[in-house]
């Protein structure tokens, strides 16, 4: 290694002092109460004064490496990856017997809401070994009370709502379509906190076992915005990812704030979050493309958010990699 050694000035015209050379074997013997000393040169001032020696002494106290895991070593490593569905059925969405409902089934047997399913959920559904999603729906009066509910079980049961594969995850929308009042308000908070509650009990092992991924299906309409902020503040501390896919034509400010790419999220209170967990991305600017086109932009940030997080926490993989001998 070369190591640059400069006195730093505010407005970036930093002066160099000196330079030194060294391996990473040499540097590594530092620490155990060893220091590792070097002289730092500045080339041009030992070209021109004789007696120059040095421009400073660099002392090494200590040398540690660390191992940059990847999303696939987490992965392979055993890490688990659990994939939640949330779908908008909101009045806003428009009747689902109308051409002109975002819920409407065409006659080739698919909507806008189908398509999210399928795109994003054929890429995680290889990353979960049992196959099994649980898949919510919210704003929605459910029978047979008629209450609106923000967490109802899309196979109306609350004790096992999970679906086999995304397959099962579109036969259950499909036949909860027409047993079911599209209401409201559009309240996300208690979806985000539901899966929460799951990531913070797995938060329990310590270990990089089990990693959520809640993806909320919306037309963008948020009533619950304060509320939803503060899940997400909280959600930022877990094992966890939102991935906010937006059909239909509305304006979705919200969801772009709610992204926190232009800046760090805060909730009402101003407690930021610890780490940008949020993605939304809008469906019509994918209508023409192709499925692996929506999926990849998705899932973009979900392995960086991943591997940050346990780097965070300080969880290597829960089986490290073989290195094999050449």
């Amino acid at each position: 290694f070369q190591v640059q050694c400069a006195d730093h000035d505010s407005d970036g015209s930093h002066d160099l002092i000196g330079t030194l050379e060294t391996t990473l074997a040499q540097m590594q013997t530092a620490g155990a109460g060893s220091l590792v000393e070097y002289e730092c040169i500045h080339p041009e001032k030992k070209q021109k004064k004789k007696n120059y020696k040095n421009s400073g002494i660099i002392r090494i106290k200590s040398c540690k490496i660390e191992t940059e895991y990847s999303f696939l070593d987490y992965v392979m490593g055993g890490c688990q990856i659990n994939f939640t569905v949330g779908i908008d059925f909101t009045a806003s969405n428009g009747d689902p017997k109308s051409p002109d409902s975002l819920h409407y089934i065409s006659p080739d047997g698919i909507n806008e809401y189908l398509i999210a399913i399928w795109s994003v959920g054929s890429v995680i559904q290889d990353y979960d070994t049992d196959k099994l999603f649980p898949a919510f729906g919210f704003g929605a009066q459910v029978p047979p009370s008629w209450q609106v509910s923000h967490e109802f079980a899309l196979n109306f049961n609350p004790s096992n709502p999970y679906c086999q594969g995304i397959q099962g995850i579109v036969d259950a929308y499909r036949q909860i379509l027409p047993q079911i009042r599209l209401y409201g308000p559009t309240n996300f908070s208690p979806i985000i906190n539901h899966v929460a509650r799951f990531a913070a009990h797995s938060l329990q092992q310590g270990t990089a076992a089990q990693y959520f991924i809640l993806l909320i299906i919306t037309d963008g309409e948020i009533t619950d915005l304060d509320q939803t902020r503060q899940a997400i503040v909280n959600a930022s501390k877990l094992p966890m990812s939102i991935i906010i896919v937006g059909v239909g034509e509305a304006d979705f400010k919200a969801m772009e704030f709610l992204d926190g790419d232009n800046g760090v999220l805060k909730s009402v209170t101003g407690e930021p979050a610890a780490r940008d967990i949020v993605q939304f991305v809008p469906f019509r600017q994918f209508r023409n493309a192709p499925q692996e086109a929506l999926s990849q932009t998705v899932l973009a940030e979900v392995p960086k958010q991943l591997v940050s997080y346990y780097k965070w926490q300080g969880c290597p993989p829960l089986k490290l990699p073989e290195i094999k001998a050449m």
